[in-house]
């Protein structure tokens, strides 16, 4: 796999690191690369701009920011870099059942988009940025490959399962 692809994976709070660890697993089960970090858009936005300005001459090519209550951080990033920003919604202490960082993280105004996941769904992040990146590299597109099929595999398993202790089954293709 080309290692020279990166992902950056940023959260708002260490707080959020439980969240966002999926995407960190996911990335390291299909071999690319990563740097993960603490950047507030409100606490250090000095940092946050650092981060966001330099990403790509480090050798980012998306970046994963996850962030709960007024979640800014995802935005904020899209709006002082080129590259691609996928942001999760973090459900934290402060939040309002997670629809104030859904919200804020979806309803980005024109111009500055950001992909947003499902709330807490930093795995899912992971995937997207590695599909994004599997564009221009074929052994990646085939570890993304392999995964789908595993996925699916596991679902067959689970009706032949079924089907094996005699429950009724509906559809058999």
């Amino acid at each position: 796999m080309n290692q020279e692809y990166k992902v950056g994976i940023i959260m708002g709070s260490k707080s959020d690191l439980p969240v966002m660890q999926d995407a960190a697993d996911i990335l390291t089960e299909l071999g690319v690369a990563f740097e993960i970090t603490v950047v507030s858009a409100h606490r250090t936005p000095d940092r946050l701009f650092d981060y966001a300005k330099t990403a790509a001459n480090r050798g980012l090519k998306v970046i994963i920011a996850g962030a709960g209550g007024a979640a800014h951080l995802p935005g904020m990033v899209a709006s002082l870099t080129h590259l691609p920003v996928i942001g999760v919604p973090v459900k934290s202490s402060n939040s309002i059942d997670g629809w104030d960082s859904v919200l804020s993280i979806l309803q980005m105004p024109n111009g500055i988009p950001v992909a947003t996941v499902a709330l807490n769904a930093s795995k899912n992040a992971g995937l997207l940025a590695a599909q994004i990146l599997s564009t221009a590299d074929e052994n990646l597109c085939q570890a993304l490959i392999n995964y789908k099929q595993e996925l699916a595999q596991k679902v067959l398993d689970s009706a032949n399962d079924m089907q094996a202790e005699g429950l009724p089954i509906g559809y058999s293709a």
